[in-house]
């Protein structure tokens, strides 16, 4: 039996989504022939040619053809009028990014060479407040990175031409997100899947023709990462259905997971035969024994298949099987990239900070530190989902062996720990392994802002291999860390974020605004808090993010503790993830959504500094009560004492 596992598009351009590469190696470890491959990466390139340039233009013309010039969209405009310049840039420019071309470099960064459309305004909009923010940013001899930010803006055009002039549905890291997204009914997805394909949508169709010559699989299996990968998924599917209706599709992964938890809509196995929930192997492996004929049908765990009632009525069918017990993370394997085009993969660069860029730029081997999360305790996190609440770690010796496994065959160092929060201890057993035997790799990864992270220990890590962090700051206020359950103070955070930040080890911060009895005042005072922590140095990056409740949440299961009233919801047949609430506190937080992202976007760049709080917004603002030094007294005060 041949399986075969695909990533839908679009996810990360750098490096592969690691699902499949995870379940290609605890198969192969039972004995199974499993191979995969990566359409998401594969369409972007295939897109990213000059014959498909003159294709593009084709369907671009034809679209907007009683269209006058100052009708078209910017980046349509600039592709059309640029376009013999563009067709000559982009082969150069990919293989550039892939790190296969270096001495274009300088071609790039001469602002001749590539054409410019609306994305390089960033450019001007930041020397407009401090100067030439390129050489800010790299210098005399950063050429490379300076050409790799150049080039990624020009990526980011020809991606903008196709989503407005060509395919909608296409975006570099979303696909077809709006279709999908906690969206109760199935109808969207259905009539698009029933309509005239894309131009995005023929491509992927013959790759994955390609990919079932190749392989002859006897079972075609796809991971749903996010809600942009739900249209891809079913394009493979039905695409694979179409070529032979008896060939098993299944779906899993973080989509499917969380948002499909209460599927009723039959048709959606007219595309596929099988959706399994959370970690996979145990509920794909099991399915596997099913086709092998050694299990029955009602010994599926946490599957969904199409069934009869006694009327002959198609239902959709979920099977629980609570007796077969997950694959511990001593067991599961080290995952395999075999398979995947591991040299074909972009470095971008799309935002001038050293922080932010990690997510984009270089070749990553993802692992797990531990499955779950040791803390479980946050409200507006899915705690009830097994994801979160499942906490089972494998040890340092088993990890190292997987590092060193991971090495050996894709030659790249660099380590990303994909946990959703990355246990101390654990990671301080990690680091000390790594030490001792000798294992030099890069690693970065998510963690909580815990007291435990000392500049010692800080340092520990730094001296493993740590490059950078991510990990909540949230709300930035006492009040609402409290009532979130977070377990983490503001002072606490900066003096933790310090402490890594002083072991040259980046920080990325999540921060949140709208969570239920936020006031405008708490608002601003946190964001007078990120100033404070960014001048100092605490964190280098952060990103705010509009809180959503969701059903799986605390929040969502029990509104009332939070002061919030859930909006009734139609009858979910779908997706179910975000839930509308109404908060009595009526703070515009769409108004504050915006200051709050334009002042950030500034201090990533280090600039903005010394604006007063009303700076960044449209409309009058409270003035920010946060004393001055506060974060300056509780870092000092931290040094102090060591």
């Amino acid at each position: 039996m041949t399986v075969l596992l695909m990533t839908p598009p679009m996810t990360q351009l750098n490096t592969p989504y690691p699902a499949t590469a995870y379940l290609t190696g605890f198969l192969r470890s039972r004995g199974y022939e499993a191979v995969q491959r990566d359409p998401a990466i594969e369409l972007f390139l295939e897109m990213m040619t000059a014959p498909a340039l003159d294709i593009i233009r084709q369907h671009v013309e034809d679209n907007f053809e009683s269209f006058e010039d100052d009708e078209l969209p910017d980046a349509v405009f600039s592709f059309l009028a640029e376009f013999d310049r563009y067709r000559l840039c982009v082969e150069p420019v990919i293989r550039f990014l892939q790190g296969k071309d270096s001495s274009l470099a300088l071609r790039i960064t001469s602002r001749r060479f590539l054409p410019e459309g609306p994305a390089f305004d960033a450019i001007e909009q930041m020397e407009a407040v401090s100067g030439d923010i390129l050489k800010t940013a790299f210098g005399q001899l950063g050429v490379q990175d300076k050409a790799k930010y150049l080039a990624t803006l020009f990526i980011n055009d020809l991606s903008a031409v196709i989503t407005q002039g060509v395919d909608p549905y296409f975006e570099v890291s979303r696909y077809g997100e709006r279709l999908a997204a906690a969206n109760p009914s199935f109808d969207d997805l259905y009539n698009t899947l029933m309509g005239e394909p894309s131009f995005s949508s023929e491509i992927l169709e013959q790759l994955v023709e390609q990919y079932l010559e190749e392989t002859q699989p006897s079972v075609v299996a796809l991971t749903v990462p996010f809600p942009g990968n739900m249209l891809g998924a079913l394009r493979i599917a039905q695409t694979c259905k179409s070529i032979n209706p008896d060939l098993p599709v299944v779906l899993g992964g973080g989509f499917i997971n969380t948002e499909l938890r209460a599927l009723k809509d039959p048709r959606v196995f007219e595309f596929v035969d099988f959706l399994c929930l959370d970690d996979g192997e145990r509920p794909f492996m099991t399915l596997l024994e099913f086709f092998d004929g050694k299990r029955e049908i009602d010994e599926l765990v946490r599957t969904y298949f199409l069934a009869e009632d006694e009327n002959g009525e198609p239902f959709v069918h979920y099977n629980e099987n609570a007796e077969l017990h997950d694959i511990p993370q001593t067991d599961v394997g080290t995952p395999i990239y075999d398979g995947l085009p591991l040299t074909e993969y972009l470095s971008l660069c799309e935002m001038l900070n050293p922080m932010h860029r990690i997510w984009s730029d270089g070749r990553w081997n993802k692992l797990t530190i531990a499955h779950g999360c040791y803390w479980r305790k946050c409200s507006f996190c899915d705690v009830t989902l097994d994801y979160i609440d499942r906490y089972d770690a494998a040890g340092a010796d088993i990890l190292v062996d997987r590092i060193e496994e991971l090495i050996a065959e894709t030659g790249q160092t660099g380590f990303h720990f994909v946990d959703e929060a990355a246990p101390p201890k654990a990671l301080f057993a990690l680091a000390r392994r790594l030490i001792e035997r000798g294992v030099v790799i890069s690693w970065w990864g998510n963690i909580r802002f815990e007291k435990t992270f000392t500049p010692e220990r800080c340092q520990l890590l730094a001296d493993s291999g740590c490059i950078a962090v991510s990990g909540g700051l949230e709300v930035a206020s006492d009040r609402l860390l409290k009532l979130m359950k977070k377990g983490v103070s503001v002072e606490q955070v900066a003096r933790v974020t310090k402490a890594f930040s002083d072991a040259d080890i980046l920080v990325h911060s999540y921060l949140m605004y709208g969570f239920p009895t936020q006031t405008e005042q708490e608002t601003i005072d946190a964001l007078d808090m990120v100033r404070q922590m960014m001048a100092q140095g605490c964190f280098q990056s952060a990103f705010w993010h509009r809180f959503a409740a969701t059903a799986h949440s605390p929040i969502g299961i029990n509104p009332e503790e939070y002061g919030i009233t859930l909006v009734e919801r139609p009858d979910i047949l779908f997706a179910e993830n975000d839930v509308d609430f109404t908060d009595p506190t009526g703070t515009d937080h769409d108004m504050l959504g915006d200051g709050l992202r334009k002042a950030l976007y500034n201090y990533m760049h280090g600039i903005g500094f010394d604006q007063p709080m009303d700076f960044w917004f449209d409309k009058p603002v409270k003035s920010t009560l946060v004393k001055k030094d506060l974060i300056s007294k509780a870092i000092n005060h931290v040094i102090a004492s060591h």
